[in-house]
């Protein structure tokens, strides 16, 4: 199973550590994107505040996040799922997984990023902003600028198994899964259900959306379950609780849509 999730636009702070070493980062295909994307990004950052913070849409109270991307190769590095932080990866709860849980998250799940493409939660980064809906003056659009690049590694990447897609739109943008690995490639909707005036009222929500996707991973992870395809995945999700409502689509090479539908969220 291969889950790909968005990343977090708070991040924790990169701390003393080794700096970034690029040739060290999982995909190793993404190399040459990701050394432009940096390039340009600390660049920006070094020579006009105010331009960065317009490019990257910074309020002048985030002015510390261009200081911080100019720093981008020589700033301490840490482990990218220490540093994503939010309410997906707060539910998700990395840090105290059990021993086997944490082993499968290591091999499982590939987080996207305007900066680095995607990158695996022991690849080691520094904490940066830069979102994928940045648009560079010199690369462009970051969501477009991706998709050549990871349409070169994402099918090897996805291996032979299950996709479970939790990335929001525009991450959704760098990498559409295609052919026979959209076929078993599943992507979740979180709906509120609740009631108005005795109707059922259903909305999508943010907060309710990341968190129950964070608590999601975390329970297939602990549970062990190993789903092999979408229709599996739909089994493991009820047997652990889960209200998903999910019909299998009309052609082979499409991916399932699956709606989880919670009435409470546990914050």
């Amino acid at each position: 199973m291969l889950v790909l999730l968005p990343p977090s636009e708070g991040k924790a702070a990169g701390g003393s550590g080794a700096p970034l070493k690029p040739e060290a980062l999982s995909l190793p295909g993404l190399a040459p994107a990701r050394a432009a994307v940096l390039e340009e990004l600390v660049e920006l950052c070094a020579a006009d505040e105010l331009k960065a913070r317009e490019v990257l849409g910074l309020s002048e109270g985030l002015r510390g996040e261009v200081a911080k991307n100019a720093e981008l190769r020589t700033a301490g590095a840490r482990p990218a799922g220490e540093i994503y932080t939010g309410v997906l990866y707060d539910a998700l709860g990395l840090a105290d997984l059990p021993a086997a849980a944490r082993a499968s998250a290591e091999d499982a799940l590939l987080v996207f990023s305007g900066l680095w493409g995607a990158v695996r939660i022991t690849d080691r980064i520094p904490s940066y902003r830069c979102s994928m809906g940045v648009k560079l003056p010199a690369l462009g659009a970051l969501g477009a600028y991706w998709r050549g690049p990871m349409a070169e590694v994402m099918p090897e990447a996805a291996g032979d198994g299950l996709v479970l897609d939790l990335r929001s739109a525009a991450y959704g943008a760098a990498w559409k899964p295609k052919g026979e690995v959209a076929g078993r490639t599943a992507t979740v909707r979180v709906l509120h259900s609740q009631l108005v005036d005795g109707v059922e009222k259903r909305s999508v929500v943010s907060h309710f959306n990341k968190a129950t996707k964070g608590r999601l991973v975390r329970d297939l992870l602990t549970s062990g379950a190993a789903p092999a395809s979408p229709a599996e995945l739909v089994t493991a999700l009820r047997d652990l609780g889960y209200t998903v409502e999910a019909e299998a689509p009309a052609k082979p090479a499409k991916a399932w849509s699956l709606d989880v539908v919670v009435t409470q969220i546990h914050h």
